[in-house]
């Protein structure tokens, strides 16, 4: 299994088990729905969400079989993963997998993506000295492990 992590568990919130999950993962929709599984710690424990709600700046979670603080108290502080296959994207490929594909703007090659770093707003795609949003309205397709970038002046 090849894990990605969506989080970590911040702290706990009431009585009745429910964790408080930090994440800046892009698609926490595909994530965070009841029945899906995640994996907790080291040692990826499985855990099948039974309720989820986004409060403030934090994801709510509580998982199935848990219902009291006591239970889910030694989970603070470990990070959250999902199974990659488990995560179901349409028409999208996960950020992290574009590094090393190569990079058109227009016609012209501009190198390969060196990192993908995750900002608030969206993730960016780094091609040498080039910062790349990754959002639909610069990117006009993915294909053959290559990102076309619509050629937008000021850019480069």
């Amino acid at each position: 299994m090849n894990y990605i992590n969506v989080g970590k568990i911040v702290n706990t919130h009431g009585i009745k088990g429910e964790l408080r999950i930090l994440s800046k993962f892009r698609h926490k929709d595909k994530v965070f729905i009841k029945g899906n599984t995640l994996y907790i710690g080291k040692k990826k424990e499985k855990f099948i969400i039974n309720s989820y709600r986004y409060h403030k700046i934090f994801d709510m979670v509580t998982f199935e079989g848990f219902t009291n603080i006591n239970e889910v108290l030694k989970y603070k502080g470990d990070y959250v993963y999902i199974n990659e296959d488990d995560l179901v994207l349409e028409n999208e490929i996960l950020s992290s997998k574009l590094i090393g594909y190569d990079c058109f703007i227009g016609e012209k090659y501009v190198g390969k993506i060196e990192e993908v770093l995750n900002e608030p707003a969206s993730d960016v795609l780094r091609v040498g000295k080039i910062l790349i949003p990754y959002v639909k309205e610069f990117i006009v397709k993915i294909e053959n492990d290559t990102v076309y970038i619509k050629d937008i002046r000021g850019l480069m």
